[in-house]
């Protein structure tokens, strides 16, 4: 789930740049990050393996529900500033933050973002992923491959002594350069104790936001939300759903990942759980 940022109280462990206090977790800390990341893995992978034509959203979010619960953990986003549901389920044009409906049905040729986050002894993961619907157009293929690369590219740049818009920049440019614009309202985010913490991270490069150094220890979601047309975005009068102005699909991926000094653990790894 994207934000724009949030604060965070100080505690031991912390570490402040200019205004910004980011969290070092510790070694405990990060084994139930772990524990959490593995729950959202293994949920978001069963969904992707399962999803078909006919499923509503709502059916995505009752799966997605039982499962978190059947794999000892809670819900991140339920009840989260009042949102509805377990998941948030974004299809096609809408880019981010869907609220799940029986009357919303899957269909062939869709693109569907998945966004769940997990809590696990008052720890969270989140992550989000875009499953396609068979028959998909070569287009929707693209634009997801874009989106899930995007990603990879970004956690490759990421290690100890970063400077944090350097992972951003390397995003941007994979982007723009397989020619597809950046969602720049909605940025990935610190997570932990919290679901969303300090940093705000931005995935294209912004002189309005800070650029702090990353350290081994931090815990950051990065999501890049990548269009096939412009970047404007509004809000749907539901005051949770985000859609493109121009009607044009948007995919997204999502991982909870680990700073570490030589690059990224990625706690929301799906690898493991795929048949």
């Amino acid at each position: 789930m994207s934000k724009t940022g949030a604060g965070n109280p100080s505690r031991p462990g912390s570490w402040r740049q200019g205004l910004q206090l980011i969290e070092i977790k510790s070694r405990r800390e990060v084994e139930r990050m772990r524990q959490a990341g593995r729950v959202v893995a293994q949920v978001l992978q069963e969904i992707a393996e399962r999803l078909e034509p006919g499923w509503t959203t709502a059916d995505i979010d009752a799966y997605a529900e039982r499962r978190v619960a059947e794999l000892n953990a809670l819900p991140s986003f339920k009840g989260y500033y009042g949102f509805p549901a377990c998941v948030c389920v974004s299809i096609n044009h809408e880019v981010v933050h869907g609220i799940p409906s029986p009357h919303k049905v899957v269909q062939p040729g869709d693109i569907v973002k998945v966004d769940l986050g997990a809590m696990v002894e008052g720890w969270h993961a989140d992550s989000c992923i875009t499953i396609g619907l068979e028959p998909l157009s070569e287009a929707a293929r693209d634009l997801i491959d874009t989106a899930a690369q995007a990603l990879q590219v970004g956690i490759a740049h990421v290690r100890h002594g970063v400077w944090l818009q350097d992972v951003s920049g390397a995003i941007e440019d994979y982007i723009q350069g397989r020619g597809y614009s950046v969602v720049k309202q909605y940025v990935g985010h610190g997570v932990g104790r919290n679901l969303h913490e300090e940093p705000q991270f931005p995935h294209y490069r912004t002189p309005e936001l800070p650029n702090p150094k990353l350290r081994a220890g931090m815990t950051l979601a990065i999501e890049p939300m990548v269009t096939a047309g412009g970047e404007a975005t509004r809000v749907l009068p539901d005051r949770w759903t985000v859609v493109t102005v121009d009607g044009s699909w948007s995919a997204q991926f999502e991982h909870t990942i680990l700073v570490t000094e030589s690059g990224a653990e990625i706690l929301t790894d799906r690898t493991p759980f795929q048949s």
